[in-house]
């Protein structure tokens, strides 16, 4: 596939396609009111997407190569991608498998994203590059930053967890603390790369990020031999992660590569709900009154999501369902999860699980993916804080 010529672009908003050369980030006439697809030429990369990917020596998100919109040349060294599928012991039900994407660079899903962004930065130039993030984006965009020579800029809440901004900072990022949230974060950063002339990789003005992002779909269904479980359980905060697993599993029903798209369900604290109750109020994706957020869950607390016409597709084209689960329950799924099947979760990975025990787990003879996004090193003072570990007669101390 030519890079130049491998992929079109059209805005979910007001359904204009253009050519990569006609639009930037966003669509240009929408802004941020808009959100661009990017589309390929399925029937062709198709034909021989899974033999494609079997040449490529390394399980990581770059196999993929074909239904990403980079030149290789260009994309950083680290290994990203290729996370393990754990099967979860569970009682009764259907089947429970877990995607541990802590296991990535800087321990999250968000270094695919990240590394596509680098990737595409360099290509087209740039010296420096910016996010605006609760931590987790920020922490792997200055990381994949660094193993690719750029500059790079953090505008982070100043409420952000202290591990997440020591962590941008060790490598060697440039760390600017806003006052206020997420969405604060996200204006200071998009004012000063329009002044500066640098890249934005934040997620909800870049359309590409759901790029990076869709190959953990990929990867599931890889590992499930090109199956596809019945429904899978996201995390949600900014909406870009759940509209790109969709996008990934629609892909590749598209191609043919697998027979259906499972039911795609978002999670959400209750304290930081908006996409549920747009959901719920059926009347689309700024069908609902954004409200301060109000949750421990770090990396989900958005007042408003920015990639919110791709999350609410998500959930309604493939018939799944929007969750909430109080911070007792996130907390409580912590523990779970990390008891069950070792995989530590921070706070806001760990609402997948809590909402996959909301619902009720999958019936016999069904199969339920959950998807972990974030590794629970990324914020271990809002954990001890939760009270979910308070020390029992194990915790004594003991002299010798």
């Amino acid at each position: 596939m030519s890079f130049e010529t491998g992929y079109t672009l059209r805005c979910l908003h007001c359904h204009t396609n253009y050519a990569i050369n006609e639009a930037g980030y966003c669509c240009p006439t929408c802004e941020l009111d808009g959100a661009l697809d990017v589309l390929y030429d399925y029937e062709r990369i198709g034909a021989g997407f899974r033999q494609d990917v079997a040449r490529h020596d390394s399980f990581d998100m770059w196999r993929y190569r074909s239904l990403l919109p980079i030149a290789p040349d260009f994309r950083p060294a680290l290994h990203t991608g290729g996370s393990p599928l754990y099967e979860l012991k569970q009682d009764g039900g259907g089947r429970v498998l877990v995607k541990d994407d802590t296991r990535n660079p800087t321990g999250s899903l968000k270094d695919r994203a990240s590394a596509l962004a680098a990737a595409l930065a360099a290509g087209q130039g740039f010296d420096t590059i910016a996010t605006a993030s609760t931590g987790n984006a920020a922490a792997a965009l200055a990381c994949m930053s660094a193993a690719s020579g750029l500059r790079c800029v953090i505008f982070a809440p100043s409420s952000a967890p202290r591990e997440k901004l020591a962590q941008m900072r060790a490598y060697g990022a440039s760390v600017i603390e806003v006052e206020g949230g997420y969405d604060e974060a996200f204006v200071a950063c998009y004012r000063a790369c329009k002044e500066n002339g640098w890249y934005n990789r934040s997620t909800g003005i870049n359309s590409y990020m759901s790029e990076g992002k869709k190959t953990v779909a990929f990867e599931i269904a890889e590992q499930m031999q090109w199956q596809v479980p019945d429904r899978v359980f996201v995390p949600v905060g900014n909406g870009c992660i759940v509209g790109a697993v969709y996008k990934g599993f629609h892909e590749l029903y598209k191609m043919g590569c697998t027979d259906r798209v499972p039911r795609i369900m978002g999670v959400q604290a209750a304290g930081s709900d908006f996409m549920y109750r747009a959901w719920r109020a059926g009347t689309g994706p700024n069908g609902a009154e954004a409200r301060p957020a109000r949750t421990s869950a770090g990396s989900i607390s958005v007042a408003l999501p920015r990639d919110r016409i791709k999350a609410l597709r998500a959930i309604e084209h493939s018939g799944g369902e929007f969750v909430t689960v109080s911070d007792a329950e996130i907390f409580d799924a912590v523990t779970a999860l990390a008891r069950s099947c070792g995989v530590f979760a921070e706070a806001g990975a760990a609402a997948a699980y809590a909402g996959m025990r909301k619902w009720g787990g999958p019936a016999a003879g069904e199969t339920a993916v959950v998807l972990v996004t974030g590794t629970g090193l990324k914020d271990i003072a809002g954990l001890l804080r939760s009270g979910v570990l308070a020390e029992g007669v194990e915790g004594q101390v003991v002299a010798a």
